[in-house]
């Protein structure tokens, strides 16, 4: 039987020898959006991080998903490139992933529904997954999550991962695959870079984005498992699907210890830290 991975290379890929060749071809070239790597190649770096202090570099595609398993004090910075990113964001402890983000008890602890600089994201285990130390967006939601299949088939037609109005939810499934979790696994999300306010009547009201190259950056407090769906807003009032790219960028860091003011700036949120320290010593990690 002939070799075709040696044969003479045809036109195309129809033959083994062609799709090699041109699979090959593509070495070195980059797509409007994909992840870099390693991270430090990337053609731009975030201002103060040392390349090889830099661990994920990411332009995420409107409708698509990223994730990423990151180190304890780790900074992640997600960018709003357009002005219609909208990046969903679930946090799991990956040491037990069964501990997970609660967004309702995260807005309830802190007596805050808006995200924002100081905000914390709290597990349903009362402690930090993760803290917002930069906001320069002031556009976000913890109350609606991630759109629905069922929702975007209703309002586009389609709300299929691969198709073309994903759902925030469909997304975040496959994302979680990849670190052994299913549709059980899913809790609400908080999301990133489309702001909604509550009226005094009850009702809400979407106030979009805050315009391109706004940024929030998160402070990784325990080792995370993070998913990312950037997909439409389920309120986004736009009778188009319509979401932008995202830019991701993390590096080591620190992570946040009593000096620091984030840590006493409530007495809920120093609750949560001590919990979050006793976690990690306890495992050795702190």
């Amino acid at each position: 039987m002939a070799d075709t991975a040696t044969a003479a290379p045809g036109t195309g890929t129809a033959t083994t020898a062609g799709a090699r060749a041109h699979a090959r071809a593509q070495e070195g070239t980059y797509a409007e959006a994909q992840p870099f790597r390693p991270a430090s190649s990337a053609p731009s770096l975030p201002e103060g991080a040392a390349a090889d202090s830099v661990t994920w570099v990411e332009r995420v595609a409107g409708g698509n998903y990223t994730h990423a398993v990151l180190a304890r004090g780790t900074e992640l910075r997600l960018t709003d490139v357009t002005g219609d990113a909208c990046a969903s964001v679930l946090v799991y402890n990956a040491l037990q992933p069964v501990e997970r983000l609660n967004v309702a008890d995260t807005v309830k602890v802190q007596w805050q529904v808006y995200a924002g600089t100081g905000q914390l994201l709290l597990s349903d285990q009362a402690r930090v997954l993760a803290s917002v130390i930069e906001d320069t967006s002031g556009r976000h939601d913890t109350i609606y999550g991630a759109s629905s299949r069922a929702r975007n088939e209703l309002r586009y037609g389609d709300g299929q991962p691969q198709g073309p109005s994903p759902a925030g939810r469909e997304l975040f499934n496959l994302a979680a695959a990849k670190h052994g979790l299913g549709r059980r696994d899913l809790p609400p999300s908080v999301s990133f870079f489309q702001g909604v306010r509550i009226r005094e009547d009850g009702s809400p009201e979407f106030l979009g984005s805050a315009g391109a190259g706004a940024s929030v950056t998160l402070r990784i407090e325990m080792p995370a498992i993070v998913l990312i769906a950037n997909a439409a807003h389920p309120l986004d009032p736009s009778e188009e699907y319509r979401t932008g790219p995202l830019n991701v960028v993390a590096w080591r860091g620190e992570p946040t210890t009593p000096s620091d003011p984030l840590w006493t700036l409530s007495p809920e949120g120093r609750r949560a830290f001590t919990n979050t320290a006793d976690y990690l010593t306890a495992r050795g990690i702190a």
